[in-house]
């Protein structure tokens, strides 16, 4: 299973068995959805700045009907996946000063 992702940033970033174990038991209906997360990481909508640093990676899901939300941490060559969840409210979201494009 693949466990890395390249950011828009080009900083690969590890989505490790812990973290998919927290995502999938805290936010269940990720559960089938692992690739997507890679996926929300490589090919986001937008990357907004979090409160403490970190990256929130935003992808529209057509099978969802929602929007993936992914948190991770970069650093200079390396980076790690926090969580990931799914949400129709984005309003917080917009708060978020935007990171890239």
């Amino acid at each position: 299973m693949r466990q890395l992702a390249v950011s828009v940033h080009g900083v690969s970033i590890r989505l490790t068995a812990e973290r998919w174990q927290h995502i999938s038991q805290n936010h269940p209906e990720m559960g089938g959805y692992y690739y997507d997360i890679l996926e929300a990481i490589e090919a986001p909508e937008t990357v907004r700045s979090g409160t403490e640093g970190e990256c929130i990676a935003e992808r529209f899901s057509r099978e969802l009907q929602k929007r993936i939300i992914v948190v991770y941490r970069e650093y200079e060559n390396d980076g790690f996946v926090i969580t990931a969840f799914t949400t129709k409210r984005t309003n917080w979201l917009a708060k978020r000063p935007q990171i890239w494009p």
